[in-house]
């Protein structure tokens, strides 16, 4: 599988995510950085979790606004499946490839701690590695999770299978509608999730429940 993980100024998730992807796939990603206008011909694109431009305006705001992000929607639209993890999610989201938005924690507060997740939708590129209604742990770490969409979208987000993962035992951090934890495009090859499963791939991380979606994705594109 080759991959590309998109940097931006403030991301400081971008080397765990490259190892990752790198012990998983036996491949290093390309690295694109953000003021690029192309991406090399790859199976996935990862955007993956920090502070871009240090959360300001909103978070994700300016990093959707950078040159490399038509690239992605090009990629997008083309079928290439992209992943936005965290910052990644909210990025997605503020450039328009995936619909509603991320609000700060119902809490005010930043949370970081392990979730529980139900797979609510494994048959997807991204979920494949796992069996429908699964429930696996999951490490967060986000001031602005709390994900909200006006009904409309939540009623055909939920109809068309486009949840993929939901917080499960009430362990929900954030106060996110319907315990939405991660969302697909109606083409379901874009997702964005607000856990880091590349933080629990390996014993040593305390677990390897966020392995599978990794590998998933590896048995798909040879």
């Amino acid at each position: 599988m080759k991959s590309a993980v998109i940097v931006f100024p403030g991301l400081n998730r971008d080397r765990d995510m490259i190892a990752a992807l790198t012990q998983i796939s036996g491949k290093a990603p390309a690295t694109v950085w953000h003021q690029d206008a192309e991406i090399p011909d790859v199976d996935l694109i990862v955007i993956p979790g920090g502070f871009s431009y240090g959360d300001y305006l909103r978070c994700g705001a300016i990093a959707a606004r950078s040159p490399i992000m038509d690239a992605v929607r090009a990629k997008a639209a083309s079928g290439v499946n992209i992943l936005g993890v965290c910052n990644g999610f909210q990025i997605l989201i503020e450039a328009g490839l995936l619909p509603g938005a991320l609000m700060r924690n119902m809490s005010l507060k930043f949370v970081c701690r392990d979730v529980k997740l139900e797979v609510t939708n494994a048959d997807t590129d991204f979920t494949r590695g796992y069996s429908q209604g699964q429930v696996i742990n999951c490490p967060v770490a986000h001031h602005d999770g709390n994900y909200f969409a006006d009904s409309e979208t939540i009623t055909q987000l939920e109809d068309n299978g486009q949840v993929a993962f939901r917080y499960a035992e009430n362990t929900n951090p954030n106060g996110s509608i319907n315990d939405i934890a991660g969302i697909l495009n109606t083409k379901k090859n874009v997702l964005g999730l607000m856990p880091h499963p590349e933080n629990l791939i390996e014993a040593a991380h305390g677990g390897t429940d966020g392995r599978a979606l990794f590998s998933g994705l590896l048995g798909r594109a040879a």
